[in-house]
């Protein structure tokens, strides 16, 4: 694992979004997958942000911020996993009070392509 230590992310909605780890020490079924997570309060209930508005942020997430760091970690994935949290929750960790949008890309061509999750 990795910390985003907090650095706060762009998005195409301007919701706020900031960064809270890297995992990839946990394979998926089709081989390794890089899990980044990110915490954005706005997709809280109430908080005014959809789950269409978030899915085009997460795809930005991946396209722009995951695929440029995936040489940093020196493997190879097979599947980049864009997660936004309403508040931050540990990995692997059940938290139905908080709300969580995941999102799944395999990456072709230096670009994310959205999977069926």
């Amino acid at each position: 694992m990795v910390a985003g230590n907090g650095l706060r992310v762009d998005v195409p909605s301007g919701q706020e979004v900031t960064w809270q780890d890297v995992i990839w020490n946990v394979p998926g079924p089709d081989g390794m997958v890089m899990r980044f997570r990110f915490i954005a309060p706005g997709i809280a209930d109430g908080g005014g942000v959809d789950f269409d508005t978030a899915s085009a942020d997460m795809q930005h997430l991946c396209d722009r911020f995951a695929v440029p760091r995936l040489p940093e970690f020196g493997v190879e994935a097979q599947q980049v996993v864009i997660s936004l949290s309403a508040a931050a929750v540990e990995f692997g960790t059940a938290a139905p009070d908080v709300v969580q949008f995941f999102e799944s890309y395999s990456v072709v061509d230096g670009a994310c392509q959205w999977e069926v999750f």
